[in-house]
């Protein structure tokens, strides 16, 4: 069950909502986005129906929800939701109506690399810087990325081009550190399941971008969401990256028909990766037109000066004339759908 509140609905209105949902043994979780406070409930559906809790003052309304994700489903939020990223001019809205375009390297080496792949993606159109300080890799041999010293260059290239960071945290115990240098934070698909660090999102006052699990259904992908909901943070952005199939011409397959699927179970927005998806650069322009075809609310595309010298994803990297490619064809194609 949901306790919509009303729009303006004061503390000490939503204090009392939950005090009465205590009071009969129940527990009550807030969760607060842009606009409205959402309270979920659970225990006894039955002894909530007693309660009457739409006569109590600032709610709106309240929802016996049959989804076993209750905060992240349409059911209650028929209107699909806009999340805010950065602060100021550099504000970037991910949601209905728009296209947001997610670019940086998929690895932080360098200041230099990281700085040269920032100017490029915002020459190319991007709102969004997307870096990786830290780098769960399926090699413990492989580069696992820079941790804190990345995080400082991504909060220093933020300040020469200003565009907003999102980057991966892959620890809850990393969770504060990445909060202070970054504007949005990444759950990569192998975190996915990873609850305590879900959990751990939704206290930390930050949006989110929550990557689907390779082998995840369309429900568990919700159900993660619905971790960080739970915990009082609506601010979820879900990224469809590729699951695995039988398939091995690609890295894996983008499951194109999971955005509609999803954007018509969930009010959250919902972004492709199509470099992680092909893992090869030049199926990116055509993932990406795929994706903006079926309604994805944005991109997120990997983007290096130097792809053949990338120490992580270099042959799924675009640069130069593919990044060219695929600002072109973002720029048409979007236009041609009514898309900003």
């Amino acid at each position: 069950m949901v306790v919509v509140m009303a729009p303006g609905a004061t503390e000490e209105q939503i204090a009392r909502v939950t005090a009465r949902v205590e009071e009969a043994g129940g527990q009550a979780f807030v969760s607060r986005g842009v606009v409205r406070t959402i309270i979920g409930l659970v225990g006894d559906l039955d002894r909530f129906q007693g309660l009457n809790l739409r006569s109590l003052p600032g709610v709106q309304d309240v929802h016996r929800i049959s989804d076993p994700y209750k905060l992240v489903s349409r059911q209650h939020h028929p209107e699909r939701s806009t999340v805010h990223v950065g602060s100021g001019e550099a504000r970037v809205a991910i949601g209905p109506g728009s296209f947001t375009f997610v670019a940086g390297p998929c690895a932080v080496e360098s200041a230099q690399q990281t700085l040269e792949a920032a100017e490029m993606a915002k020459a190319a159109g991007a709102g969004l810087l997307r870096g990786g300080a830290f780098k769960p890799r399926t090699s413990p041999y492989a580069f696992q990325g820079l941790g804190r010293q990345g995080l400082e260059i991504l909060a220093d290239v933020r300040e020469v081009t200003g565009l907003p960071v999102v980057t991966e945290v892959v620890d809850a115990r990393d969770v504060e550190v990445v909060c202070e240098h970054a504007d949005m934070l990444q759950v990569g698909g192998r975190d996915m399941s990873n609850f305590a660090l879900l959990q751990t999102l939704g206290e930390c006052g930050k949006p989110v971008l929550l990557e689907r699990g390779m082998t995840a259904t369309v429900e568990e992908w919700l159900m993660a969401a619905e971790y960080v909901a739970q915990r009082g943070n609506l601010d979820i952005v879900l990224c469809e990256r590729g699951i695995r199939t039988f398939e091995t011409a690609t890295r894996h397959t983008l499951d194109i028909s999971a955005v509609p699927v999803v954007q018509a179970a969930s009010h959250l927005p919902v972004l492709v990766d199509p470099s992680h998806a092909g893992g090869r650069r030049d199926l990116v322009v055509p993932l990406s037109r795929a994706a903006l075809g079926v309604g994805a609310d944005g991109i997120v595309v990997d983007v290096h000066p130097d792809p053949e010298r990338a120490l992580c994803d270099g042959p799924q990297s675009v640069n130069g004339t593919e990044l060219r490619d695929l600002a072109s064809a973002v720029r048409r194609l979007g236009a041609a759908l009514g898309r900003r």
